[in-house]
């Protein structure tokens, strides 16, 4: 089965590594019609601390790392 991947702003580097990445994703509202935005945090990893706050970035799922951890930092822009 293939990984799913996200692509997101890192909001939180503040852990060791690990960050934060607020992920946005847009869709229609089926009943008022109107293009609505709905955020979701995840926390990724992010093995030698090379991210930043403010960078784009895409995770890809991986296996649970920590309790809250089940990202990985796969590329940066």
């Amino acid at each position: 089965m293939p990984k799913r991947v996200l692509a997101g702003k890192v909001i939180s580097n503040s852990c060791d590594q690990t960050v934060t990445v607020l992920v946005e994703r847009r869709f229609m509202h089926p009943v008022m019609k109107k293009t609505v935005r709905k955020s979701k945090k995840y926390r990724a990893h992010d093995a030698n601390n090379s991210v930043n706050m403010g960078d784009k970035v895409q995770i890809r799922e991986c296996s649970p790392i920590s309790k809250t951890k089940s990202w990985e930092v796969i590329e940066t822009s």
